[in-house]
């Protein structure tokens, strides 16, 4: 399950580990620009670091992305969120999120990526999709109830999470859904009470998942995986079942 296709071995080595810190630190510079440079006040910004620690991000490079995206270094940091929309091969929607700091070099280099599929106009895919808040999370406490915690935060659904969702053992992992102006509320109060916030995004849902035969199924993954690869594609959202 999930609202995001995460390309496989994706931290591991089919993207080079410079690549993956460099995403990693521009997550951190634009959530710090967003919320500000305190990870206790700034929700998207503390699973950034989470997420950077986790993949052995060097600590004066996060510090160094904290002040960048502050204006401590002086430095002109201007990305910009541009959405692509369209559909793998074999018609699987998909929607792109690239930040970038120059929208006419990644428009015609995320154009020949879609060359294997078929790149559509603005809205054509997203109404597939439902756009909301997601805040992944964990605690040690298996017990609890999820309904009632998400009723609690605010969250408006929520779904377990397990296997192949990287949970520590021994906890509960949890993906919690709610409306985008809630996002920060939410995250917060699970923060509280305890939960280890991994993620704390605005997301792409597909309403209806498609289901792609075992022989083009690979296609439809090189494809994902190529448009991955990309240094301004900052995440992935897709029908694929």
């Amino acid at each position: 399950m999930g609202a995001q296709w995460k390309q496989k071995g994706r931290e591991e080595s089919s993207l080079k580990r410079g690549q993956l810190f460099g995403k990693l630190v521009k997550e951190i510079v634009v959530a710090v620009k967003a919320k500000g440079p305190d990870p206790e006040l700034n929700a998207r910004l503390y699973a950034a670091v989470e997420a950077a620690k986790k993949q052995s991000v060097p600590r004066d490079t996060i510090e160094r992305a904290i002040k960048k995206g502050s204006g401590q270094t002086g430095e002109t940091i201007n990305y910009e969120l541009v959405t692509y929309e369209g559909f793998t091969p074999h018609k699987v929607p998909v929607i792109v999120e690239c930040l970038t700091d120059n929208r006419n070099r990644t428009a015609p280099e995320i154009r020949v990526l879609f060359k294997e599929g078929q790149m559509g106009a603005m809205g054509s895919v997203a109404w597939m999709f439902n756009h909301v808040g997601l805040v992944d999370a964990h605690h040690a406490d298996t017990k609890q109830d999820l309904e009632t915690v998400a009723i609690e935060a605010g969250a408006q659904n929520v779904e377990p999470l397990g296997e192949g969702d990287e949970i520590p053992v021994g906890h509960l992992g949890a993906r919690f859904y709610c409306d985008r102006a809630d996002l920060d509320t939410v995250s917060k109060f699970l923060a509280k009470a305890g939960w280890k916030v991994t993620a704390a995004e605005m997301s792409y849902v597909a309403k209806n998942r498609v289901e792609v035969p075992a022989a083009q199924r690979a296609e439809v993954e090189t494809f994902l995986s190529d448009m991955d690869g990309h240094d301004d594609v900052h995440r992935l959202y897709t029908a694929l079942k």
